[in-house]
């Protein structure tokens, strides 16, 4: 050893470490290996992944499997690991070894270096800090965990938070009528508020399928160990660890029903993902609404004003951008995109192991942080503080023949038609020219073409 690097050993011989790192051969060889993206996984997995090694001990200390002094050495590193310390000495990139193997490893290395150095005597990744465990069960396991305590404390508050947003601005606006647009083209007329009802139900619907989805979250492949049939694992193993990571991290999880299906494939995962896209679809079309609405200010729709963030140009002055609408249609974008590669992952079970496992991982967390900084950023600066042009939508409604709509049980069809379509030609109001054209009481039209009677 110098000062520099130190030697260390496995089952493939001598290899040198830095000096200062916590992880050892096996991750070290990783590091030679894949130097694909320069991505390294998410902190929220590396975190599960320190749950998950906490609770295994636990488990194995109960059964006896692990002495009482080397278990509670190893929960003591799992959980500052856990805790979000020592992050840097996880380095490895995202594109590895299908199965984790290669990070599940470095978690070992890493916690059996913390152990040791705290009892000053060998604690052992493999026998010690992996016991009961192999890489095949633990990082389906910490993708589920990671991605269920994601959900709970980043993604459904979020969504909570932009549907609470909405709902005020609903209230709000409970009074204010504006032009409906099929088409992109002058439609019936609506509440400003049941237009904002439409995007607070596709939430609470993207939030329902999420709930459902946990359901089957929560349940893990810890306990299969390497194939599913649990060898190397006492039997009560699987049932004591989740005992003990629902004890840890305060979601209750529970042994997945069939640790075949459970290690073998990734379904679960392809299935939020997938919830996770129908929530980025609905903040996509949120975001070009609100997009929409504030076009112009003169040439536009100019329905709305949403509060000025940011010059808009470098050579247009005076120009402002909906930035935060803009950048929540990337967000989008890019979670669409994260769910095809999950579902390419997910048809990577051959046999007995999804050998995808850390993509996967990336894309699910790096999904829901998306979503829910977007959902965040819509609430705080863009739904919170928007301001309706009273005058534009007054005028837009004025002047919209497709109100003539309302006549058609009166006049037909094909005289609404006309009606409207002299209205368009003329610019005039729709009212004005079905007067002309009907004989109906102006007084009584005045009704019948009234917005707010037809919403």
């Amino acid at each position: 050893m110098n000062e520099n690097y130190r030697i260390e050993r496995d089952s493939l011989g001598e290899i040198k470490v830095p000096s200062g790192a916590l992880y050892g051969a096996q991750t070290q060889r990783a590091l030679t290996n894949f130097n694909i993206s320069g991505l390294t996984l998410p902190a929220a997995f590396i975190r599960s992944l320190g749950l998950v090694k906490a609770a295994a001990a636990r488990a194995n200390q109960e059964l006896g499997t692990l002495d009482e002094e080397i278990a509670e050495a190893i929960v003591s590193a799992a959980l500052a690991i856990a805790d979000g310390e020592y992050l840097e000495q996880f380095p490895l990139d995202v594109f590895q070894t299908g199965s984790g193997t290669s990070s599940n490893m470095n978690a070992n290395e890493v916690i059996a270096t913390l152990a040791s150095q705290q009892l000053d005597t060998l604690v052992h990744p493999n026998d010690h800090v992996n016991c009961s465990q192999s890489s095949n069960d633990v990082i389906p396991t910490a993708i589920h965990v990671s991605a269920s305590l994601a959900l709970e404390n980043q993604l459904l508050p979020a969504l909570q938070q932009l549907k609470l947003a909405i709902a005020a601005r609903e209230s709000e606006l409970a009074e204010v009528v504006k032009t409906g647009r099929t088409h992109l083209m002058d439609a019936m007329p609506l509440g400003f508020a049941q237009e904002l009802s439409g995007w607070r139900a596709q939430l609470s619907l993207a939030q329902q399928r999420i709930g459902d989805t946990q359901q089957r979250l929560c349940r893990l492949a810890q306990g299969g160990t390497a194939v599913g049939t649990g060898i190397n694992a006492d039997a009560d193993f699987a049932v004591l660890f989740a005992d003990h990571l629902t004890e840890l991290s305060g979601v209750g999880f529970a042994p997945a029903d069939n640790f075949f299906a459970a290690i073998s494939s990734q379904d679960t995962a392809v299935e939020l993902s997938g919830q996770l896209k129908s929530l980025a679809v609905a903040l996509m079309k949120i975001a070009n609404d609100l997009r929409w609405m504030n076009s112009g200010p003169l040439a536009g729709l100019a329905e709305i004003s949403l509060k000025p963030l940011q010059p808009g140009s470098s050579i247009m002055p005076g120009k402002v951008n909906p930035v935060v609408p803009e950048a929540v249609a990337m967000a989008a974008a890019q979670v669409i995109g994260n769910d095809a590669a999950v579902t390419v992952a997910g048809q990577s079970g051959n046999f007995q192991l999804n050998v995808m496992l850390p993509v996967i991982a990336h894309n699910l967390l790096q999904s829901i942080t998306l979503l829910a900084n977007s959902c965040e950023a819509l609430a705080d600066t863009a739904i919170r503080d928007f301001t309706v042009n009273h005058a534009t939508l007054e005028l837009n409604l004025a002047r919209n023949p497709i109100l003539v709509t309302a006549l058609n049980r009166r006049i037909g069809y094909s005289k609404a038609a006309e009606i409207a379509k002299r209205a368009y030609r003329e610019k005039r109001a729709i009212l004005d020219v079905a007067a002309e054209m009907t004989g109906i009481d102006e007084q009584e039209l005045a009704r019948l073409l009234d917005p707010r009677e037809l919403i």
